[in-house]
């Protein structure tokens, strides 16, 4: 095996750039500062945090640089929208709608506010291409409804959801529009005005940032008790010291992923990658289906692929002992046994897929070397593991 394997699994998580790494060692040599006191120390620190705030804002278009919340990351920043929203508007309504296939960060919040609360939640159906019905969503809105949140990319099977379409429906309503963006940020464009969103969750370390920080976008005017209680950190709406380094380092992410047209450059990229890999696979006579589809409606660099007749534990394994790695589903629970929620709600708990399916996705690292590597092994492995069975 190669001293480095091959890493496909970036929507696990992504590598720090060199550039993401030396920004975060500079913001802590220089900027160590609290950025909540007033001394000389503080006010360098204070400076270095808002620039980084601004870049953020930026990024997606926000109306002002005080709309951005620095958290920990998504998981922090999705439970920060469903709790605080749930208990601030409980009065106006009880209604929640979400998807089947979010994130455990947002479902999980969801199951404890209706079992334990008494909350109404409305899961929408998705479709075998990882789209929801959006008449189905507008059926579903009543003068209860408070919270509509729907993410902007799926983590397992890369389904671009129709955040526009959405935001415009959610806009005329009681309901604020808040979007789980973890996956989609710095892989599709998001404008939070012309999207008519009102809350939306990211994390660095799928950029190629560091781990541990991420934003809330709060659109202005629209306030909620902070989840984090204690200092007045984060103008009262997250309490403990600011982390700058991490702040740093994030900024420089963004900027490695949206100046000079690098969005776009990457989503290039990743498209010849995966219809390399596609030729590839083809070529080889390997017998597979996608799980969604592979036009607009998926984001560039993540699919989901169904190897017929081969459990995904099994490929999975001899994927890293030859030297490549990939996942079957969300990181948060690879250590789990039970099936994907996404491809149970896409395909049903009985159908194939949800045990014989693998997600590659890539990032600003990988090249078309890796793609060939990939299909090499995976052309060598799975014929032995049919012939194993």
């Amino acid at each position: 095996m190669d001293k480095h394997p091959v890493y496909l699994d970036n929507a696990g998580t992504t590598p720090m750039m060199p550039e993401t790494i030396q920004a975060w060692t500079d913001a802590a040599n220089d900027s160590w500062g609290n950025a909540s006191t007033t001394n000389y120390y503080g006010r360098i620190a204070k400076q270095a945090l808002e620039d980084s705030r601004h870049a953020m804002a930026q990024s997606i278009n926000a109306a002002s640089d005080e709309e951005i919340v620095i958290t920990s990351g998504g998981t922090e920043s999705d439970n920060t929208v469903i709790y605080e929203t749930a208990r601030a508007r409980q009065k106006l309504g009880k209604h929640i709608i979400t998807t089947k296939f979010e994130h455990e960060a947002i479902l999980r919040p969801l199951e404890d506010l209706a079992k334990n609360e008494g909350f109404d939640v409305t899961y929408l159906d998705v479709d075998e291409n990882g789209q929801i019905d959006l008449q189905q969503l507008k059926d579903a809105l009543t003068d209860d409804t408070i919270l509509v949140s729907i993410m902007t990319v799926n983590n397992e099977v890369g389904s671009h959801l129709p955040i526009h379409e959405i935001g415009e429906i959610v806009k005329d309503s009681n309901a604020w529009f808040h979007t789980d963006a973890v996956q989609g940020y710095g892989a599709v464009p998001i404008d939070v005005q012309k999207d008519h969103i009102d809350f939306l969750s990211t994390s660095a370390h799928k950029i190629n940032g560091p781990k541990g920080i991420g934003f809330l976008y709060r659109r202005e005017g629209l306030n909620l008790p902070s989840l984090i209680r204690g200092g007045d950190q984060e103008l009262k709406r997250r309490a403990g010291t600011e982390n700058v380094p991490q702040a740093v380092s994030f900024a420089k992410a963004i900027e490695l992923h949206f100046e000079n047209d690098q969005l776009q450059k990457n989503a290039d990229n990743y498209w010849a990658l995966k219809k390399q890999l596609v030729q590839g696979l083809r070529d080889h006579n390997i017998d597979f289906e996608l799980n969604g589809s592979f036009d607009d409606h998926m984001t560039p660099q993540t699919m989901n692929i169904w190897f017929k007749g081969v459990r995904a534990d099994a490929l999975l394994t001899d994927l890293d002992l030859a030297g490549v790695v990939a996942a079957a589903g969300s990181a948060c629970t690879a250590g789990s046994l039970d099936p994907s929620h996404v491809l149970v709600a896409m395909y049903g708990k009985d159908s194939p897929r949800v045990s014989q399916s693998l997600r590659i996705s890539l990032g600003m690292t990988n090249s078309s070397e890796d793609i060939d590597r990939l299909i090499a092994v995976l052309a060598d492995l799975i014929p032995k593991l049919k012939a194993a069975r």
